[in-house]
């Protein structure tokens, strides 16, 4: 079985991949101090608990964190015995090389969104992830990520106007009953709702302006779900892309001898 790590700047997720389905998710904070026996003692005991085999031989990295990867590596090695493939490194190939500026290094993350995307939906896509940050990732005809755009996330936004603004309280990102809010809490959550709608609307007709082709927007990440009821954003929404991403990757890695 392929145990797949995707590893963001705020949670990492493990999921277990038995060749056809997911049998399990798992999810914690991203941690840069944390072992890789820390990572196996948390492992274990949600295994054990969701009663799933643990007979793991192949593991996946997709890390915008650069400094858990070893400890990642560890993990995989002293308790699978294997030798895990890290998205982004020259020893993992990708199922299409990216189109950008020459020594841009395009993060993990976005490859391995790209290569999801394109498996399930073909090219001439944009990819809207709501995570620490909200990025845009062009896919082209041929699965090639061609670049993208980055913006702030959505729980970064009211951090930031949290902090700036000391009269302005934490509040839960939900879709308001109406644009106009009348208290505080209502403002706030129309203002970033809204905002980000406007935001997504904005840049995908940009970017379809540019591309100059018909596109279909995938929508992914924690929140892209509660967008979505903002006015036909995406065309689909995909939770476990960046899941079966690394999936498409390993199986092309495994495909062409790099295992």
């Amino acid at each position: 079985m392929l145990l797949c790590i995707d590893c963001g700047n705020t949670n990492t997720v493990f999921s277990i991949w038995d060749g056809t389905q997911f049998l399990c998710t798992l999810r914690t904070s991203t941690e840069h101090q944390r072992t890789a026996d820390q990572y196996y003692v948390w492992y274990s005991t949600l295994i054990e608990h969701h009663g799933i085999p643990a007979d793991i031989t192949d593991v996946i990295i997709s890390s915008t964190v650069p400094r858990v990867v070893f400890n990642l590596r560890v993990f995989a090695d002293r308790y699978f015995n294997t030798r895990p493939i890290v998205v982004g490194k020259a020893e993992c190939l990708l199922p299409h090389d990216p189109r950008v500026d020459e020594g841009t290094a395009v993060g993990p993350d976005r490859l391995v969104n790209t290569a999801g995307a394109f498996d399930r939906h073909g090219g001439n896509l944009i990819v809207v992830d709501f995570g620490t940050a909200t990025t845009f990732d062009v896919v082209a005809e041929d699965g090639a990520y061609i670049g993208g755009v980055i913006a702030p996330g959505v729980n970064l936004s009211l951090e930031a106007l949290h902090m700036a603004a000391a009269a302005l309280p934490h509040v839960d990102v939900t879709k308001p009953p109406a644009v106009i809010g009348t208290n505080t809490v209502a403002c706030m959550q129309s203002g970033i709702f809204w905002g980000y709608v406007g935001l997504v609307r904005g840049i995908s007709e940009q970017i379809r302006a540019e591309y100059d082709k018909p596109m279909k927007v995938i929508g992914t990440g924690g929140l892209a779900s509660l967008f979505a009821q903002g006015d036909g954003l995406f065309d689909t929404i995909e939770d476990d892309l960046t899941m079966h991403g690394l999936t498409v990757i390993h199986a092309y890695n495994e495909e062409n001898g790099a295992l």
